[in-house]
């Protein structure tokens, strides 16, 4: 008589275990005793289901009894050194052992028992990233504040898929699934909530596989900790910092591109038609401001090289004049530039001074030749002292 093959035996490893787990999962927690010991029965229910061993680590910055309830749930309970979201996880990843790793958050509005799909998706798929999207599936009601759900989440998301291409409907879900192994190679940095948003600005960013699955948002349970403004800034400030193309780059393209349109219209007198069908003509305060978008334009537009250069950005400009620039510009090769430009205007200056003397002191040159001339000085001698910052960055001697 044949008999059925015994049950795999599954189980949540203890602490002071020596077994590798499959799963390692992390909850940073800060005084989330009310909604913890929903969350880790939860967990269980999704490790037994699944038929893996795992390990629960709780990375703790709380006051009350989180960790106690954490222990008596067979969990390891870390104490990161300092405060933080961000700080918390990559303290526990550092202990973490499991294949995958899991993170959540510990107030209840991620139901756990869905980490089956997740953790399903991970493998099928041989994804480095799973996502649990909320916005792809359900958000019970008041479980996320209306300016969050229909203006912040979904904005910050937009600005993260435009500069790095990640291609996701949630990028600030709590609830993932990624590859140990890939921990290490992202190179994270950040301490606070910005965080999430660096994961997948650098798992895009160096090609890694992003998946996403449907998940159902619920109402936290305890006091909520997030500053929304605060936060938002911190997730939009860190994308636009670590995207000099878009912070400086296409900026200044565009600024110097439209100073340099104005001040030809201006310096050679083009007429064009105007709203009404009457003609407009660009005068000297077209030039004068076209001046001013020229120089401001090339100013913006070096930041992104300098940026670049000194920060290792994660997405760095792939604008062909910014690329060339960063293979090619040395501190010879900018300076050269930088006196051309800057010899050209002074001598383009001088000969309107000379015809000035020449006509008896009573002829003066238009205005706009002016312009033109200290226009092209003011950007040379930026393009010398630029050189010079760039010289040091790469340790040049002059």
């Amino acid at each position: 008589m044949a008999t059925e093959p015994a049950e795999e035996t599954t189980h949540a490893l203890s602490a002071d275990s020596d077994a590798a787990p499959t799963l390692s999962v992390v909850l940073p927690t800060k005084n989330e005793a009310a909604g913890i010991e929903a969350c880790l029965t939860a967990i269980e229910d999704a490790i037994a289901e699944l038929g893996v061993t795992a390990e629960v680590i709780i990375s703790d910055s709380s006051t009350d009894e989180t960790p106690a309830i954490a222990r008596e749930h067979g969990a390891t309970v870390v104490e990161p050194d300092r405060g933080g979201y961000g700080y918390a996880y990559r303290y526990a990843f550092e202990r973490a052992r499991g294949e995958y790793v899991v993170m959540g958050d510990a107030d209840t509005t991620y139901d756990f028992r869905e980490l089956p799909k997740l953790f399903e998706r991970a493998r099928e798929t041989d994804a480095d990233l799973v996502l649990g999207s909320r916005f792809a599936g359900e958000i019970k009601s008041g479980a996320m504040p209306t300016l969050h759900q229909y203006l912040g989440n979904p904005a910050l998301t937009a600005f993260l898929n435009h500069f790095y291409d990640a291609g996701v409907t949630d990028a600030h879900s709590g609830f993932r699934v990624v590859r140990r192994e890939v921990l290490g190679e992202l190179d994270l940095e950040t301490d606070g909530m910005e965080f999430a948003s660096e994961m997948i600005m650098a798992a895009s960013a160096r090609g890694y596989r992003i998946e996403e699955v449907p998940i159902t948002y619920h109402e936290r349970v305890g006091e909520a900790t997030l500053n929304s403004f605060r936060d938002g800034w911190e997730h939009l400030r860190f994308m636009l910092v670590n995207a000099p193309g878009y912070l400086f780059s296409v900026p200044g393209g565009v600024l110097a591109t439209a100073g340099v349109v104005v001040m030809a219209l201006a310096f050679f007198d083009i007429q064009l038609v105007g709203p009404g069908g009457g003609p407009v003509w660009f005068g000297i305060r077209s030039m004068v401001a076209g001046s001013l978008l020229t120089i401001a334009g090339y100013q913006v537009a070096s930041l992104g090289i300098f940026s670049t250069m000194t920060t290792d950005p994660i997405r760095r400009p792939s604008d062909p004049t910014t690329e060339w620039v960063l293979d090619h510009l040395t501190l010879e090769r900018g300076l050269a530039t930088g006196l051309l430009l800057f010899g050209v205007g002074v001598a383009y200056a001088g000969s309107l001074v000379v015809r000035w003397l020449l006509a008896g002191y009573n002829a003066l040159p238009a205005l706009t030749h002016d312009i033109l001339a200290f226009t092209v000085v003011v950007i040379g001698i930026q393009t010398v002292f630029g050189s010079f910052f760039i010289g040091s960055i790469r340790d040049e001697k002059p």
